[in-house]
């Protein structure tokens, strides 16, 4: 438990600090308390933990050495913040076109559905069982580690899109170069919680307890993270903007 409680507040912490220097860099400190906001409900989203969990336990079963996780885990994690950026891109220009208050209501719909379906303990994530079969069978190497993550991005995009969608919506009125950099700071907080597990953890046993252990606490970081959504929504509807 202790080692938990040291992981989650080295990732609270190491997203706050980076978070923090980048939009004091760019002349954005009034933002930051949004930007944390919405990047945590997203990182901290039960999907993220489930399928690393399911990556973690395929990696166990194996029985690779911690130099051959570290790799690994290094091309997974590579391959999710470029395919997520990409998809973030995407939303960009989707997003441009969307007046502000939208983002609000969108933030306000999605994060009650966060709450809900985490109080009923229904999974968000998308052809499971098809992903598993897929984690299970790839080959323990960095370019099956890559197209793992590749095809995991578009697996979480549907169980995380209220954050994104929300994030795209505000940072698209701000101009396009400010805009591609915000979105590259977003999805840095949102591997993060995978790498201080991958790094901080030491071994594939121990890493995937606590990825375990984020995934049996799900209700609770799903309500955390619907809640986060909610106060952003309200932000966005009483004239608050970038």
């Amino acid at each position: 438990m202790r080692s938990e409680v040291k992981a989650l507040a080295i990732i609270l912490l190491t997203s706050f600090g980076i978070s923090s220097l980048a939009l004091w860099a760019l002349g954005l400190t009034h933002f930051i308390p949004q930007f944390f906001t919405l990047a945590m409900s997203d990182s901290i989203n039960p999907c993220t933990f489930v399928i690393y969990t399911m990556l973690l336990i395929a990696l166990s079963v194996r029985e690779i050495s911690r130099r051959r996780l570290y790799i690994i885990g290094a091309s997974f994690i590579t391959a999710v913040y470029i395919s997520y950026y990409l998809l973030g891109v995407g939303l960009l220009y989707f997003a441009g076109r969307l007046p502000l208050w939208v983002a609000g209501v969108a933030a306000i719909i999605f994060g009650l559905y966060t709450i809900v379906t985490g109080l009923m303990e229904k999974s968000r994530v998308f052809g499971k069982s098809g992903l598993r079969k897929k984690i299970f069978s790839s080959d323990a190497t960095l370019l099956g580690a890559f197209t793992l993550g590749v095809i995991v991005s578009t697996t979480l995009l549907p169980c995380s899109a209220g954050s994104y969608l929300v994030y795209a919506i505000i940072i698209s009125k701000s101009g396009k170069t400010l805009a591609f950099l915000l979105l590259a700071l977003y999805n840095l907080v949102f591997v993060l919680p995978l790498v201080v597990i991958l790094l901080a953890m030491g071994s594939v046993t121990e890493s995937k307890h606590f990825s375990q252990a984020m995934v049996r606490h799900s209700r609770e970081l799903s309500v955390i993270a619907g809640i986060l959504l909610i106060a952003i929504g309200i932000w966005v509807l009483t004239g608050a903007s970038l």
